[in-house]
């Protein structure tokens, strides 16, 4: 049984509908967001529906109904990829061989709810999946098995979930291999090592300037594409894509000043030294090259992109 609910256990879903027999799936309710408010319809689900795969949208899994649900099908294995609730014991003792997580982290670093984000945040040189039997604590059970990946310099948040899904396509796959003939070696997880990943927050996207050229770029690339990272300028939040380089001295002027705008971008002053960012937001409008933006009289050179304490 699949438990999943957002674009990343979508993908690892219907890669094992292939060629593994899911009895059932459950995935988070239909829900209003977005502009205009409307109906938004978890990826799982999506592909759900398109293999014919039985389906339950509780709002918690840990509900009788859906205890039931699961016990019905008799599922050998429960794996859960980015479902965004806490299964209890009740759950996760109902499958014979056990119930097991697909996470996107090196365990025991990055438990929680946002651990592709943070590693490239915290300039992490390497990531990758890791499938651990799950138990009461978050993210805490032994491992079955971990994959890793480099992640470049200037690598997104959007390059690196890329590598990511297609990595998860094949650990689940080779998971559940190896569980099928009863060969996992499970490791138990170093408590002592555990760092944490909350979720995302507004306030978490802004960048300050005043902070070394190397924590800049990897706060920018962290959020882009999505949601993107945020400064304030002329009174309104914009958004900020795509750090192509930085050097660790040059330029006069104060952090966050806008030193020059050329053709692959514009060099933003740091704390200590600057930044080349490719692309920028206003609200309201799309993303647009410094230099576009810089045409269309909307930014220009001395001007500041204030953040941190400002916001």
């Amino acid at each position: 049984m699949f438990v999943g609910t957002p674009d990343f256990a979508s993908h690892i879903l219907e890669h094992l509908a292939h060629s593994w027999n899911i009895v059932g799936v459950v995935t988070q309710p239909d829900r209003k967001g977005g502009r205009g408010k409307k109906v938004l319809i978890p990826p799982v689900k999506v592909v759900a529906e398109k293999y014919g795969i039985p389906l339950i949208q509780p709002s918690t899994i840990n509900e009788e109904k859906t205890v039931e649900f699961i016990k019905s099908k008799d599922p050998d294995v429960l794996l859960v990829a980015a479902y965004g609730k806490i299964l209890k014991e009740t759950v996760l003792e109902i499958p014979k061989l056990g119930a097991y997580n697909v996470h996107a982290s090196l365990l025991p670093k990055y438990r929680g709810a946002a651990p592709i984000q943070r590693a490239i945040e915290n300039g992490e040189r390497k990531t990758g999946i890791t499938i651990f039997k799950m138990v009461k604590e978050l993210d805490a059970g032994p491992i079955a098995l971990q994959k890793t990946l480099e992640i470049g310099d200037f690598e997104t948040f959007g390059d690196v979930y890329v590598k990511l899904i297609d990595l998860a396509k094949e650990a689940a796959d080779e998971f559940l291999k190896l569980l099928s003939h009863n060969k996992v070696v499970f490791i138990p997880q170093d408590d002592s090592k555990a760092t944490y990943a909350p979720k995302i927050k507004k306030e978490d996207t802004f960048v300050n300037f005043s902070e070394t050229s190397e924590k800049v770029k990897n706060k920018i690339r962290a959020y882009d594409p999505v949601p993107g990272a945020r400064a304030l300028f002329k009174n309104q939040i914009v958004k900020l894509f795509e750090v192509k380089d930085m050097k660790k001295n040059g330029g006069e002027g104060i952090p966050g000043m806008v030193l020059r705008i050329e053709e692959k971008g514009a060099w933003v002053k740091t704390g200590d030294g600057k930044i080349l960012l490719g692309k920028i937001q206003f609200p309201g409008k799309k993303v647009l090259s410094f230099s576009e933006a810089k045409n269309g009289r909307l930014i220009r050179e001395g001007d500041v992109l204030e953040g941190g304490a400002c916001i």
